[in-house]
């Protein structure tokens, strides 16, 4: 006779539990801003709220390739560097108007996209985690940047009448435009990582690669899929920058992977594999850009911005391993 089934109160809170992997960086999310708009302000202003949604927005486009990367149990070191990349080709294609800005903004998201593919490629070929393979492209790719820049500034000779700054780097019913574009990523990625076989199979190779091969996942394939992706989600964050910023210098890009990650843990992906959060990897995105932003408020000199966000992510990782143990002991409890 098979066991009983757990009474309703006990499976809505197993569910709950399980929600737990967004519903505490969200509400880490709102301490933090109450904490800092209270003491200061001006933090609530529409002005810092829409640099916050801004930033946070170019860090949360490309978490959401980090987080599938994730789910499989990798990590992409490169893609500050492809960011970088993306950014000064779309400038470069558009300085003096010698190419549409629309044309160039393709060209650089499809550079990112074969940025991605190179990563891929030689991670197959070296059969060598990407996180190795992407400590040398993150070299390779963030030399790209000073060699395409030439060390110097980019922007004075773009068309910045053309609707691809006016708009596209603008304002869209009180938003930035790259918050609605991240908001729309996080519904049609979560639908993707959750909801379809793609998805369904790149969890199942995070949770046990040889299981998932010895049934017949292309392991290899979909981690080239995976890594395409979030090239060009870093060349899609690019471009948006170049929009907003409307130029840029060489620097660009430079440790910007460290807060993609933070982005990605911080929302409640586990960097073991298995299970991911697109709207978490937005929640951790809010959270990195708040601090960055809180530290500023509170006149902090900027160079502890990265032992912070480091301390956050000790505190996310060792609070979802907490929480994964009680989570196993919670349904071991109801399975015995």
């Amino acid at each position: 006779m098979p066991p009983p089934s757990p009474p309703g109160g006990a499976r809505r809170g197993v569910s709950r539990l399980l929600s737990l992997t967004e519903i505490v960086p969200g509400l880490a999310l709102v301490v933090l801003v109450l904490f800092v708009g209270l003491v200061h302000s001006r933090f609530f202003s529409s002005a810092a709220i829409d640099s916050n949604v801004r930033a946070a927005s170019f860090v949360a486009i490309i978490a959401y390739g980090m987080v599938f990367l994730l789910a499989m149990g990798e990590i992409d070191l490169s893609v500050g560097g492809t960011y970088g990349v993306c950014f000064f080709i779309c400038a470069r294609l558009g300085n003096n108007g010698d190419v549409n800005m629309y044309l160039a903004a393709l060209i650089a998201i499809a550079a990112g996209v074969g940025l991605g593919l190179a990563n891929g490629l030689l991670v197959n070929l070296f059969r060598a985690p990407v996180i190795i393979v992407t400590l040398g492209t993150y070299s390779l790719y963030a030399g790209l940047v000073f060699v395409i820049s030439q060390g110097q500034t980019v922007g004075q000779a773009l068309p910045l009448t053309s609707s691809f700054f006016t708009k596209v780097g603008g304002n869209w019913a009180g938003l930035p435009v790259a918050g609605w574009v991240a908001i729309v990523l996080a519904v049609v990625l979560t639908i993707v990582l959750m909801r379809s076989r793609l998805g369904g199979m790149i969890r199942a190779i995070g949770s046990n690669r040889s299981a998932a091969t010895f049934s017949g996942i292309p392991a290899g394939r979909l981690r080239v899929y995976a890594l395409m992706l979030t090239g060009g989600l870093a060349g899609l964050s690019g471009v948006l920058t170049l929009a907003y910023a409307e130029g840029g210098d060489s620097s660009i890009g430079t440790d910007f992977e460290l807060q993609v990650i933070a982005a990605a843990i911080i929302g409640g992906t586990a960097v073991t594999g298995g299970s991911g959060s697109v709207p978490g990897g937005l929640i951790g995105a809010l959270i990195v850009a708040t601090i960055n932003s809180g530290l500023v408020f509170f006149n902090v000199n900027p160079l502890w911005s990265d032992v912070v966000t480091g301390v956050v992510i000790l505190i996310a990782v060792g609070t979802a391993a907490l929480l994964a143990h009680r989570r196993a002991e919670r349904l071991a409890r109801f399975d015995a």
